[in-house]
């Protein structure tokens, strides 16, 4: 079986994790404060919070920036639940901005014709989101954040170890120099993991204060106090990430490089050989002067109208040559919860028809990607012969 995601441990990650078994904290303890340390370094930023989980991060990031009800937030109609979530429970105002077809990112253009449609004066943030590893339009959406007086929160959660470019810099998603906090997943798919965990950057002081407090229940201890005694100014969570998972973290991330290295060249081995298929395929652009994808994912977007056919009799074909493929994501508006909120978006509708994630990881084959360009071969190849047919 060929999954489209998977992490890849070795050896010096397993010796890590024994290590930490044997020393004196489990959590809340040095590993953790090793890997923040790791993530500022590598990503530049002035702050590091980690936490439990990517969907925690967005949490304590939408938290520390104290959105209330009625707040007026921007986000992408692709994109993962979480952030939608998070938001409706904290009794904001959600607005759903259209993508880009291709690349199911929301744009500053479909940013703009969301506010122009919604007539929305005042925004509290705009949540901007790296679909697939790529930190597109950075530059644009900070001059639209500092028009609009609002915060601007990149959900990097695919992309560390990502650039991009302003001016003659290159600049790490998650430096937060074009932005007020990132956040990021460190899921077993994404580029290097903790198992489950997540983590904040950001360059603001406060907020960095305010994040740390509310992972850790708001508790406020007095350094000239006796340890047991503290107090608690909000209402936190438990969203600690233990050192057992830092532990893994710390050894994943010094690999970090390698990583992105080898997704790259399996990301240049499609752009290369599913070419020849323009025709029915287009593959997002690789690497450019704009930026360096971290490669999360490689979404394609197959014309499925020119071949008569779907994308889950697609997804179903390579399943069969136990190829599992998948797709990054449904428009938030189709779900259940969603449905009688909002109306149907046409780019969103065109990328959710037509794009689909194939496999890459870390320890994918070069075999194993044959075989996939293969097989997709063989999909067109059947159904342009059955659409010329009729």
């Amino acid at each position: 079986m060929i999954p489209y995601g998977k992490q890849f441990i070795d050896k010096s990650d397993k010796k890590e994790v024994l290590k930490v078994l044997s020393e004196s904290f489990l959590t809340t303890g040095p590993r953790t404060k090793e890997l923040e340390n790791l993530i500022k370094k590598k990503t530049n930023s002035k702050f590091a919070i980690t936490c439990n989980s990517g969907t925690s991060s967005l949490h304590l990031a939408f938290m520390s920036i104290g959105i209330k009800e009625n707040d007026n937030i921007v986000m992408p109609a692709v994109n993962f639940i979480a952030s939608y979530n998070i938001c409706k429970n904290l009794k904001a105002n959600i607005f759903l901005a259209d993508v880009d077809p291709i690349q199911g990112v929301m744009t500053p253009q479909t940013f703009n014709e969301c506010i122009k449609k919604f007539k929305i004066k005042k925004i509290k943030a705009i949540v901007t989101m790296y679909l697939g590893g790529k930190p597109r339009y950075i530059e644009e959406f900070y001059k639209i954040k500092k028009i609009n007086k609002c915060y601007l929160i990149e959900d990097a959660c695919h992309a560390f170890g990502a650039k991009y470019k302003v001016g003659n810099n290159f600049y790490f998603a998650g430096s937060c120099k074009h932005s007020d906090i990132a956040t990021f997943s460190f899921h077993p798919v994404k580029s290097f993991t903790t198992g489950e965990g997540g983590a904040i950057t950001t360059n603001n002081k406060y907020l960095a204060k305010k994040i740390s407090e509310l992972r850790s229940h708001c508790i406020i201890r007095n350094k000239n106090e006796e340890h047991w005694k503290y107090d608690v100014n909000d209402h936190g969570y438990n969203f600690r990430l233990s050192d057992i998972n830092c532990a893994l973290g710390v050894s994943q991330i010094k690999k970090i490089e390698t990583f992105i290295k080898k997704r790259t060249e399996i990301a240049n081995f499609y752009i290369k050989h599913l070419s020849k298929f323009s025709k029915y395929i287009t593959c997002d652009k690789s690497n450019n002067f704009l930026f360096n994808s971290a490669w999360h994912l490689f979404i394609i977007s197959i014309n499925f109208k020119k071949l008569n056919s779907n994308k889950d009799k697609f997804l179903n074909f390579l399943k069969k040559k136990n190829i599992f493929c998948q797709f990054h994501y449904i428009p938030i508006y189709k779900f259940s919860i969603t449905k009688n909120l909002y109306k149907t978006l046409k780019n969103s509708e065109i990328y959710y028809k037509n794009a689909v994630s194939i496999p890459i990881f870390y320890s994918l084959t070069g075999n194993e990607q044959k075989k996939i360009v293969k097989i997709i071969e063989q999909f067109l190849t059947i159904n342009s012969n059955q659409t010329k047919k009729k």
